[in-house]
């Protein structure tokens, strides 16, 4: 878990889930970069290919560090990774199961709160 080109897919996808359910697009991708020894990403951007409904992609991008924490210690913390679940992650998939913490959709108020 304390790899973050792993932890950050999780991320990514957690953050990309709960902009959709937030009906602010109809798909979303996100992405976040890292550099070694830099705690905050050095990058975060959103696609919303052109779904978006409530406003562009990067004031997207500018609320995702005020509503989800993107430092890797703070996605260990929020994703719960330093749990034994990744022999789980090797069977079918690491997306699209709801037994993994990644898949909820649990923070659409609080980015409702954010960009509206």
């Amino acid at each position: 878990c304390s790899k973050v080109d792993r932890s950050a897919a999780y991320m990514a996808r957690y953050i990309a889930k709960n902009i959709v359910a937030a009906e602010f697009a109809s798909k979303c991708q996100v992405s976040l970069a890292y550099a070694i020894g830099v705690a905050e990403p050095v990058m975060i951007e959103v696609d919303t290919f052109g779904t978006g409904k409530v406003c562009a992609d990067d004031c997207l991008a500018a609320a995702i560090p005020l509503v989800f924490g993107v430092t890797p210690v703070q996605i260990m913390e929020s994703l719960r990774l330093n749990r034994p679940i990744f022999r789980q992650t090797a069977v079918f998939g690491h997306f699209g199961r709801k037994e993994f913490p990644w898949e909820r959709t649990d923070k659409v108020l609080d980015l409702q709160d954010a960009i509206l």
